[in-house]
């Protein structure tokens, strides 16, 4: 037998779990199974479904809520790709108000590259005049019938070695100058194309 007050809670319970339950809105879940099947649960969507996306309805069966499928490896990329598109678009926006602007720049960047170009050739020809100094020591020991000394030798080397570095110096420059032309006339034609648009 129940006690007094365990009785006045159990149909305080019982009085008040209705009224929550009226005040709950219960929604539907529909979504395809992989028979192609529409499908109705209280319970939710299973995991395996969620990825193709599904619709929540209220009670009266209207729809409340689309959840869309989730975006295909192409699609995914593709958005990606359009997002990328569009910060390389603003940041052009915020660096240049006119082609022109992108030209002068370019010419800028392109001067920067020439300099370091024939510094990088002159450098080089100073590196074989000297080389060819210390050949010219070297031969003089050799006619002589002496031995070359070891500190011309790994001078001759060492100066040998340099030139390899600048003559790699000077085709990254090369490189650096055929990119930042390509990269100047593209964002070029872009921003023609972006401010004719917004015309």
């Amino acid at each position: 037998m129940l006690k007094p007050v365990s009785l006045r809670v159990t149909l305080l319970l019982g009085m008040l779990l209705p009224l929550a339950s009226q005040g709950q809105t219960t929604e539907l879940y529909r979504y395809v199974n992989d028979k192609g099947v529409v499908v109705l649960d209280r319970q939710g969507v299973p995991p395996q479904y969620i990825g193709k996306g599904y619709e929540v309805l209220n009670e009266q069966g209207r729809v409340i809520r689309v959840v869309p499928p989730a975006p295909s490896p192409e699609e995914m990329k593709r958005q990606l790709a359009e997002k990328a598109r569009a910060r390389s678009d603003a940041q052009l926006l915020r660096l240049y108000s006119t082609p022109e602007d992108v030209e002068r720049a370019k010419v800028r960047k392109l001067a920067e590259l020439d300099g370091l170009i024939s510094v990088a050739n002159g450098n080089l020809q100073s590196l074989r005049t000297q080389q060819a100094n210390l050949q010219s020591q070297a031969a003089d020991h050799e006619r002589a019938g002496r031995e070359v000394p070891a500190h011309l030798v790994s001078q001759i080397e060492n100066l040998k070695s340099e030139q390899t570095h600048t003559q790699q110096d000077i085709r990254r420059y090369q490189t650096a100058r055929q990119q930042a032309e390509a990269s100047f006339d593209a964002d070029r034609a872009r921003l023609a194309e972006l401010l004719g648009a917004n015309r």
